[in-house]
């Protein structure tokens, strides 16, 4: 199909432009003001158009979670979470449904999800999301979450008791390193489709939880299949403290010792690292994935951005899972991310503004997923992933700055229509792919009203995790 933007207001320099933009098949064919109009004519006056976001870093399946988990450090929180987990793939369709719509209506045109799967059906899980994902239209970047390491063993051991030790909280023996591997390469031969925008990316879940080996067969499947790779980086103090104990030196100069970190790499939170670490980062060409709203809902801490960008370091932004957010508003985690460093560097001039951010959340995205050359920027040729938000919405007047007003303002709703890959699939604010209505009427009938319940695997490992952290005893 063909489309043309008339009379949309987009970014040039630090002004602003009235221009109309030609859409031809999946591409952005020309951006000039007054154009031939062709195919479907979208009326573009009071509205502010720019290349869609990327939500870099997200798990779909804790949508089933939002609100239920009460406020705790990561290795606690991840304990509730898993002892309440979705096990029917019919929710992991239905929440990655969900987080497809959010992302979309909060600016974002792709979204990566560090899919966490169900043990035994791995490969039903992963059908479950891409089904749902190539249903709405939105790119998809499916990341199974892997590991090959009992989830005790992502604590530490210094500073437990002397006659204690980190418990392993599995119930069932986990999988050879070989057979995670063995079913992530059929997942990729089965479901990568880049022609669909469906992508596969190889994802361990972090250094605490995976071994070398498997870093190691990720790496060779990323080479073989040319993919792009993904992690959990750092995310928490007691990840630092065991990456120490495990390898003897930064869980970051350990990745790149093995490999795993380059162009094609994505790694998300990254909040207790040297500025060697980052230095590292920088000469790798890695990318950072900033997830400002759950490092503070789980007090992870503040990553040190202005270092990174300080550096050379590409960073994007990602909602991360909606246990851990609780939602997955996009516009709401770059504006955090951006103004949350004010506080980290008195220099003013260092402060992320709001250009620079939606730069890093579209861009920045797009380089992390070694696309920046398709994605990314309102650059004829490349391809038509964008988003028309509607000016005359109330959030967003009086009419002072459009970006201002969109990243530091509070948007409610601001999204007029959205284009993947050339094909619209919001207008006038609304998904015309799927039914929400009936998207949430699943929800609310596969749900219920309750009180978070406090977990059998968190009892477990309280105590020896206030030990780690030099907390005084649980009472």
């Amino acid at each position: 199909m063909s489309y043309l933007i008339q009379k949309a207001l987009i970014p040039v320099g630090q002004g602003y432009d009235t221009v109309d933009v030609q859409i031809i098949g999946d591409r952005i064919t020309a951006i000039a003001p007054q154009l031939e109009p062709i195919g479907t004519v979208i009326d573009g006056q009071n509205k502010l158009l720019l290349p869609g976001f990327i939500n870099a870093h997200t798990h779909s399946s804790e949508m089933w979670q939002r609100g239920l988990i009460p406020p705790l450090p990561l290795e606690l929180w991840l304990a509730e979470l898993y002892d309440s987990a979705p096990l029917d793939p019919e929710q992991i369709y239905l929440s990655a449904l969900g987080t497809a719509v959010e992302t979309l209506l909060s600016g974002g045109t792709s979204v990566v999800d560090h899919i966490v799967l169900i043990p035994g059906k791995e490969a039903d899980t992963i059908a479950a999301a891409v089904r749902a994902y190539r249903e709405v239209g939105i790119r998809a970047f499916v990341a199974p979450l892997i590991q090959d390491e009992p989830f005790g063993s992502g604590l530490p051991s210094s500073g437990l008791p002397a006659n204690g030790g980190t418990p392993d909280a599995e119930s069932t023996a986990l999988p050879s390193t070989a057979a995670v591997l063995d079913w992530v390469q059929d997942a990729i031969e089965q479901f990568h489709n880049p022609a669909a925008q469906i992508n596969l990316l190889v994802a361990p879940t972090g250094i605490q939880l995976c071994s070398d080996a498997l870093f190691e067969g990720c790496i060779g499947l990323s080479e073989r299949y040319d993919l792009c790779r993904h992690a959990h980086l750092l995310e928490t103090k007691a990840q630092q403290l065991l990456a120490q104990e495990k390898y003897g030196c930064s869980a970051v100069a350990h990745l790149q010792q093995l490999g795993y970190l380059d162009s094609r790499t994505s790694l998300a939170h990254c909040v207790w690292l040297s500025d060697a670490d980052i230095q590292i980062l920088a000469d790798t060409h890695s990318t950072v994935v900033h997830n400002p709203l759950s490092n503070l809902r789980l007090g992870s801490g503040i990553a040190p951005l202005l270092k990174y960008r300080a550096a050379g370091v590409n960073v994007s932004f990602g909602c991360d899972g909606s246990a851990s957010n609780d939602g997955q508003d996009l516009l709401e985690a770059i504006k955090i991310g951006s103004i949350l460093h004010n506080i980290t560097d008195f220099d003013y001039r260092q402060w992320i503004s709001p250009r620079t951010a939606v730069e890093m959340a579209a861009l920045g995205g797009a380089t992390g997923l070694n696309l920046a050359e398709q994605l990314g920027s309102l650059t004829i040729g490349k391809k038509a992933d964008l988003v028309l938000y509607d000016l005359t919405n109330l959030s967003l007047l009086p009419g002072t700055d459009p970006i201002g007003l969109l990243i530091l303002g509070h948007p409610v709703q601001p999204v007029d229509s959205v284009w993947v890959n050339g094909r619209q699939i919001v207008s006038g604010g609304e998904v015309t792919t799927i039914s929400v209505p009936q998207l949430r009427q699943a929800f609310l009938d596969r749900s219920q009203w309750q009180a978070a319940a406090h977990s059998p695997t968190r009892a477990v490992l309280e105590a020896q995790y206030r030990s780690i952290m030099a907390l005084q005893p649980h009472l």
